[in-house]
């Protein structure tokens, strides 16, 4: 592991030295050759290739260590910037929705009505696997809603669309109608600009809703036994953009959460003095000590909007780049098969494949501030970037301090 006094350290538990890896690396690769690490954790082996000249490839599961090695990335480059180097522009692609996929797919040859059974069944496994990671009851004899925790009802959103005004309107319909005033609704993805306005709608007619995002985790058998799965309470964002010319900036208002992990009834009352534990209630970070009199103190951290970014970046022409995947065609002739003493066949016939755009579009990040362990302060207005006259839209991502992506689209005339 990396010595805990090193400059490279960036408390990732998997750190390994940049000495190791610069070694490997030069004896088993030669300049411009392409490095790839799938498991690349803080991020070492992508930084040490970028720096002696090798072209790589990073992959990881885990968002921590993604937003990891994107902070690392971006300050390496700001070094060989600052030196004179040549370095070159990365992108952070999401490469597919497996686990996702296991649950949406059928058996192409079954009859319609067979299908249909297993499409059922297959829809009534999610929906009992995201309860279970919840920790919700299943309930039954309701239109729109699949669960209870405590005192809220749930809903869990549509496993391969985002969901939708119309599908939390239905929702909220049903609390007025059952005199419920308190529902989850879980979903791995939401409409764009559907909160924080629907919300407060729903506070009008006397619900209180609260939306939060699936996360990957829930696949994760072990995190679901261990209680290791956190279900986080989506965020909004505010910009304003400033034009000068031919030439915007995107300045960054406000960022709202409304993160909630325990509360701090439940934590004074399991606290044992002498004891102490961090907690999030209603979009706050709290510390709560109990000493040993039993007399508990209570700290807000997080004192203003700002406390919760990690880091903001701006695609100043969002839709300027597709997200283009090649897909096998429908007609292809079937793969070929490796058989036991011959040569590996080709991998992939490109005749039999073609381009598909998914629908989505790649986010560049084409300015950037983040906090870094030496640096905490955050620019709130980015640089002035000169455009093409004309209507574009700019996306801007934010990056909050437990690695949660949240991204507005704004559009602009110049």
């Amino acid at each position: 592991p990396v010595n805990s006094q090193a400059k490279e350290k960036v408390d990732y538990p998997t750190q390994k030295p940049e000495s190791l890896l610069e070694r490997i690396i030069k004896t088993s690769s030669n300049e411009n050759d392409i490095i790839a690490d799938f498991f690349v954790g803080s991020g070492t082996t992508l930084a040490i290739a970028e720096k002696i000249g090798r072209k790589w490839i990073g992959a990881d599961l885990g968002k921590f260590s993604i937003h990891t090695t994107r902070k690392r990335l971006i300050a390496v480059q700001r070094q060989m910037k600052k030196e004179g180097k040549d370095y070159r522009a990365f992108e952070i692609l999401n490469l597919g929705k497996y686990e996702r996929q296991h649950y949406i797919g059928v058996n192409p040859n079954l009859r319609d009505e067979e299908k249909q059974k297993q499409i059922e069944q297959r829809e009534k496994e999610f929906v009992d696997l995201i309860l279970r990671a919840y920790q919700a009851q299943v309930v039954t004899s309701f239109r729109t809603f699949h669960g209870k925790k405590a005192s809220r009802m749930v809903v869990v959103g549509p496993i391969n669309l985002p969901v939708s005004r119309l599908f939390v309107e239905e929702v909220i319909n049903e609390c007025i109608e059952k005199q419920i005033t308190k529902v989850d609704i879980l979903a791995f993805e939401f409409e764009m600009g559907l909160f924080p306005k629907i919300q407060e709608e729903a506070k009008d007619k006397g619900v209180d809703l609260a939306l939060k995002y699936i996360p990957p985790e829930v696949f994760d058998k072990r995190a679901i036994e261990k209680n290791q799965v956190v279900f986080y309470d989506v965020a909004y964002i505010e910009v304003k953009p400033h034009i000068k010319g031919h030439s915007i900036a995107v300045e960054l208002t406000d960022f709202s959460v409304f993160y909630n992990q325990d509360s701090v009834v439940n934590v004074e009352a399991q606290l044992q003095n002498g004891g102490k534990k961090l907690l999030v209630e209603n979009g706050q970070i709290i510390k709560i000590e109990k000493d040993k009199n039993g007399i508990v103190s209570r700290e807000v951290l997080t004192k203003k909007w700002t406390d919760w970014i990690d880091y903001w970046a701006v695609d100043f022409d969002f839709e300027s780049k597709k997200e283009i995947v090649r897909m096998r065609k429908k007609d292809a002739e079937p793969e070929q098969k490796r058989l036991i003493g011959a040569d590996d066949p080709k991998q992939m016939r490109f005749d039999q494949y073609e381009e598909v755009w998914t629908g989505d579009y790649i986010f560049e990040n084409e300015w950037q501030s983040f906090r870094t362990k030496k640096d905490r302060t955050l620019e709130l207005k980015s640089i002035f970037h000169e455009c093409q006259p004309g209507r574009r839209k700019i996306a801007v991502k934010v990056v909050d301090i437990f690695g949660n992506d949240t991204m507005k689209v704004i559009e602009v005339k110049i």
